[in-house]
């Protein structure tokens, strides 16, 4: 096997394990009901996960279980086709090594956009979570019940977050008892911010400490925490600027002046050679 074609393998191979790494959730999926299944979700659809990645996004309105699964099936057959027309190209026993490659790509292609969109709404829920505690500390100082104060935020404002606390709120509201309600938020949304969350409700519920209190200073904290990780990321970025200025902007800059000196170089040599007579 020549060269390119160990390339191509090895790219492909990326390819594959990028996607893989790409489509693995960055947290515990929601435990599943035990009881009977709904006929409406397939088996493949329930058996890949597909119904808790469509729910971690925020897409169950626009996007179902099985409209899905034909988009996977969509995108490998498409993968499959372009994989057909590149394979002749390359050597022979590289051309099913790509095929394979391209579908398997084709097929994860929806899982990665939904992966993506999900991380991108958790990122949007923890950047809220500081402004949403505060909200519930008025509440909690004025005297309302935890789950009246999840209430309204669910019905006064927008976001995913939002919503989320908001189906908290009516969980406790028809009796699901809070610390089911919160432990169904864990695994909804997670991440160390909302389990800190929970643990704060439930301790000042068993120990009856004061809650509005406790609520600022989680705000006060995450808005430190959230500086401070806005502060590492621009210094993270100021050397890849420092980089891309010297790898692209200087050289550009140099081939304009180069272009400019060989677009007159006869008059400059021409007045070069008469100062030289003259002199």
């Amino acid at each position: 096997m020549s060269v390119v074609g160990l390339g191509l393998i090895a790219g492909a191979a990326m390819l594959v394990r990028l996607a893989l790494k790409e489509i693995r959730p960055g947290r515990p999926e929601e435990a599943r009901p035990q009881g009977r299944r709904s006929p409406v979700i397939p088996a493949a659809a329930l058996s890949l996960g597909l119904p808790d990645r469509i729910r971690r996004a925020g897409r169950e309105a626009d996007l179902g279980p099985r409209s899905l699964l034909v988009a996977k099936a969509l995108a490998a057959a498409t993968g499959l086709c372009v994989g057909s027309m590149a394979a002749p190209v390359f050597p022979s026993r590289v051309g099913p090594l790509l095929l394979v490659a391209f579908g398997v790509l084709g097929f994860l292609l929806p899982d990665i956009s939904l992966e993506r969109s999900a991380r991108r709404r958790h990122r949007r829920m923890m950047g809220s979570l500081p402004d949403a505690l505060d909200l519930l500390a008025v509440s909690a100082a004025s005297g309302r019940s935890l789950s009246a104060g999840l209430l309204e935020l669910g019905t006064g404002g927008r976001g995913p977050l939002r919503r989320e606390l908001g189906v908290t709120g009516e969980e406790m509201a028809w009796g699901s008892g809070q610390a089911a309600a919160l432990e169904s938020l864990k695994r909804r949304v997670g991440g160390p911010e909302i389990a800190s969350l929970c643990a704060t409700l439930e301790r000042s519920r068993r120990l009856g400490s004061p809650l509005a209190d406790q609520l600022r200073r989680q705000a006060s904290t995450l808005r430190q925490d959230q500086r401070r990780t806005i502060a590492e990321r621009a210094a993270r970025a100021a050397p890849k600027i420092q980089l891309v200025i010297a790898l692209v902007l200087v050289p550009s800059v140099l081939l304009l002046m180069v272009a400019a000196l060989i677009a007159n170089g006869d008059a400059l040599l021409g007045i070069g050679f008469a100062t030289v007579v003259l002199a």
